[in-house]
């Protein structure tokens, strides 16, 4: 009997190390998009905080020169933002040190006599960056994008002459895929998606939006603030990106159009979102014959190819106008907040809501999910923590001074959560 334990024993000495080096494995090291390195809010960390205020679990608080609704990305020991004056007139990239809080670089990118309107709401630093082994690439819609060498801080190239009339400022965020940097711009002049070359900066491809879809629209209805995706169907990488009056999916490659789904007249701004290989969107506003307007929520299959508007639909919800945040999918549910504050979970194979809840605050900042859990966090910097399934567990409801407009990221077991003039990082103290 005691040779057995001993032979127990020493298995258990050999197992422990390895069942730990997985357990590293598994955490978020890098956070690297908007919504992060996946573009679907998921982290694979299981030891992120459930409770915190601004004293308890904070591992240090940063604040942020002048102002942006960006979110932070990280990779490696280094968190990069954007921000801009409150005038617009100078726009910046900030980085700190992930470990301390310490601020690392703050970089003057673009600097403007004249600057485009925006809404109240708003700033001049929304986008969020994208970042790389090396590289960050920073966006600020038609005032400029910039790709800077995070080990020197000096920049590698800009270019500013992407336009177009956001009319209500900028809101979509950049995107790496491959060698390119793939960027959107959906104006009230101009409707368009630019592939870059990452390493120069230079055009690899510039595909207009249709123009048989926008031309009857007036040039209000015809801006849209959205993040594309990038699926893969049949083997091929398919970018999805919905617009004002249509959702497109191209070859990420070329940029050309393999199939659309066209509906709506103004204004989208939630990014669409995919598992199982479907895509789920939001488009922008449907205008009745009697009636408000409304938008809806789709589930499309996306194995098609043209106008698959009456083919592939699987399912619509009906939805009020100008959702802002990014829904969250995981394991064939879909968790949300509409703009009017009413909190849905939903079947994402049938669209049945599964439940609902009135909230009292906006949330413009999307959800985000680890270790079984869904944080939502409202403009008022409350965030509502969930437990993830088909009915309703709330966990824990936690509370940051501030307002917050920036989607959170969570890597190493931490979150990083940025209001209107600091970066908080919430971890379990050690």
């Amino acid at each position: 009997m005691k040779k057995i334990q001993r032979v127990l024993a020493i298995c258990m000495r050999l197992i422990f190390p390895i069942f730990s080096l997985t357990t590293s494995f598994a955490q978020e090291s890098n956070w690297t998009h908007f919504r992060g390195s996946h573009l679907n809010g998921i982290s694979g960390d299981t030891l992120v905080p459930v409770f915190w205020n601004d004293t308890t679990n904070i591992i240090w608080k940063t604040d942020i020169r002048g102002r942006g609704w960006s979110s932070p990305v990280v990779f490696g020991n280094q968190v990069w933002m954007t921000s801009a004056t409150v005038d617009g007139k100078e726009m910046s990239g900030i980085c700190v040190d992930f470990k301390s809080g310490k601020q690392l670089f703050y970089i003057l990118l673009f600097k403007q006599d004249s600057i485009y309107g925006k809404h109240p709401v708003n700033t001049y630093a929304t986008p969020t960056s994208c970042i790389e082994q090396g590289f960050v690439y920073l966006n600020f819609g038609s005032s400029g994008t910039a790709c800077v060498n995070t080990e020197s801080g000096q920049i590698v190239w800009k270019r500013s002459d992407l336009k177009c009339d956001h009319m209500q400022g900028t809101g979509a965020s950049p995107i790496l895929y491959k060698d390119l940097l793939i960027l959107h711009y959906e104006g009230t002049d101009h409707q368009f998606i630019v592939a870059l070359n990452k390493k120069t900066g230079e055009t690899v491809w510039r595909t207009e939006r249709p123009p048989e879809c926008y031309e009857h629209l007036a040039p209000v209805g015809k801006k849209a603030y959205v993040t594309p995706i990038v699926i893969k169907v049949g083997g091929k990488d398919l970018l999805v990106s919905n617009g004002a009056a249509v959702c497109i999916a191209y070859e990420a490659e070329t940029g050309k159009e393999v199939w659309r789904v066209v509906q709506g007249e103004d204004s989208t701004i939630a990014m669409p979102f995919s598992e199982e290989e479907i895509v789920y969107f939001y488009t922008s506003f449907v205008t009745p014959e009697n009636g408000e307007k409304y938008a809806e929520l789709l589930a499309v299959d996306p194995k098609g190819l043209g106008d698959i508007t009456k083919t592939n639909v699987l399912w619509r919800l009906k939805s009020p106008v100008l959702q802002l945040l990014t829904p969250l999918i995981k394991d064939g549910i879909i968790y949300t907040v509409d703009s009017r504050n009413n909190l849905l979970v939903i079947d994402a194979r049938t669209g049945v809501t599964l439940y609902s809840k009135k909230l009292k605050n906006r949330y413009n900042s999307s959800p985000v999910y680890a270790g079984g859990r869904i944080y939502f966090t409202s403009v008022k910097g409350e965030t509502l923590v969930l437990q993830a399934g088909r009915t309703l567990q709330v966990v824990a409801e936690n509370k940051l001074p501030g307002d917050v407009y920036a989607t959170p990221a969570i890597v190493k077991n931490s979150i990083l959560i940025r209001n209107e003039f600091s970066l908080y990082r919430v971890g379990p103290i050690k």
